[in-house]
């Protein structure tokens, strides 16, 4: 049953292909993206070995038992096997009861499971943002490219009536050829879009989780702009307060201490809980060489180990993570600087994609204007249909740059949006 899951699988997956486009808003490319990409899959990996990293260094609530035997056959005097004397039956019990070092080492451990989370965080903005922007992508070269069907269009009609005309003698040759090499043109466009869009395509199904052969089309919605913090300075300090890489790099500089810490309690004493258990037998001649025998053997203590002098080696180990530590800092005010002026960046791009696109809008209510005026005069005979279908060329080439600008003002957004850790929220 189980060797036929994966043709079961092979078989939905070829049916989904054939099936057609895969239609998805946002919202759902980003939730997708959520679930299914590599990058958030292997950061959590990461973040689950960190946090099992915890229990690898701490030490047990209860004491490591080992139980076997030591028999061995003596000639002479009892001598010691693997440290304990020869016995039938033999357990040992240990637990560490005080190891500052070892309390660092827990501590670290801890730290860094809490800077992978970060770190997870992290990958899931950039994702997210990731898909977001790709997605804009493939929506606005969706609109073009039906606007690039439609300016070729309107130019092969430019053209039959231009060759009409020069059969009739009313225009020359050239204008025949100009028309000509403007419907090329617009075919070589068309086509450059269209290829483009299968690349984007391919590139957000991958993002995704999905078969980059499967085809991604955007779904025709109205969705409103998230909002964004109120003002350049409020931005910055959202920002640096909430921004996963700076949380990540603090938390590496406190696991960094507790290691320089660890390194540096080499020196205090370790105190370990120990127990032993032996079945002695005759035959190992214990009652030769002691005044007593007895068959049941146990002992119960403390070992304590004190250093008696620093090791070289611990503390250029300590020299070495205080270095780190330092670098660590230096990285911490260097992304500082950096994430406060890429957000200063971001809330002047969207100022700037703002005044894009309210312009963008003027100059095509003005062509749509235009091509009203042209249509009315075209009804009273005193212009041609060439220059009605140049003034849609136009008209549609206004489109676009209302497109072009409507999706750098959203990526504007999303780019601030994910400085300040919204974005995924703000997506969802």
């Amino acid at each position: 049953m189980t060797r036929l899951i994966p043709a079961f699988l092979a078989l939905f997956a070829s049916l989904a292909l054939a099936a057609g486009p895969t239609t998805l808003t946002l919202k759902q490319a980003v939730d997708l993206a959520l679930r299914q990409n590599q990058d958030i899959t292997i950061a959590q990996l990461d973040e689950m070995r960190a946090a099992l990293d915890v229990q690898v260094v701490k030490e047990p609530l209860l004491p490591r038992v080992y139980a076997g035997s030591g028999m061995a056959y003596s000639n002479g005097f009892p001598m010691s096997i693997d440290g304990s004397a020869p016995s039938i039956v033999q357990a040992r019990a240990s637990r560490t009861m005080f190891s500052r070092t070892q309390g660092f080492q827990v501590a670290q451990a801890r730290e860094t499971a809490r800077g992978a989370t970060y770190g997870s965080a992290a990958v899931r903005e950039d994702v997210a943002l990731r898909a977001a922007t790709l997605f804009l992508d493939l929506e606005k070269t969706t609109h073009q490219l039906e606007l690039a069907a439609h300016q070729s269009e309107a130019l092969r009609r430019v053209e039959a009536q231009v060759r009409l005309r020069v059969e009739e003698g009313r225009e020359k040759d050239i204008e025949n050829r100009r028309s000509a090499l403007n419907v090329a043109r617009a075919r070589q466009r068309f086509g450059a879009l269209e290829s483009q869009r299968t690349r984007i395509s391919a590139a957000l199904a991958a993002l995704l989780g999905l078969d980059p052969a499967v085809r991604i089309e955007p779904a025709n919605e109205q969705r409103p702009r998230p909002p964004v913090p109120a003002g350049a300075d409020a931005s910055v300090e959202t920002a640096l307060k909430e921004n996963p890489e700076l949380r990540k790099l603090e938390s590496d500089i406190v696991a960094r201490n507790f290691q320089v810490r660890g390194f540096r309690a080499m020196r205090y004493p370790k105190i370990d809980l120990v127990a032993q258990y032996g079945l002695f037998a005759k035959f190992n001649n214990y009652t030769d060489y002691f005044r007593t025998f007895q068959r049941n053997n146990g002992q119960i203590g403390l070992s304590v180990s004190l250093p008696l002098f620093v090791n070289a080696q611990d503390e250029a180990q300590a020299a070495q993570a205080e270095i780190d530590g330092r670098r660590l800092q230096a990285e911490l005010a260097r992304a500082r600087g950096r994430i406060e002026s890429e957000t200063r960046q971001s809330w002047e791009g969207i100022r700037d994609a703002e005044a894009a696109e309210q312009i963008a809008r003027m100059d095509l209510d003005l062509a749509r204007e235009q091509t009203g005026m042209l249509l009315s005069q075209l009804e009273e005979g005193k212009v041609m249909l060439k220059d009605v279908e140049l003034a849609r060329y136009a008209e549609d080439e206004r489109w676009m740059q209302l497109y072009d600008a409507t999706s750098g003002l959203e990526r504007a957004r999303f780019q601030l949006l994910k400085q300040t850790r919204m974005l995924v929220a703000a997506l969802r």
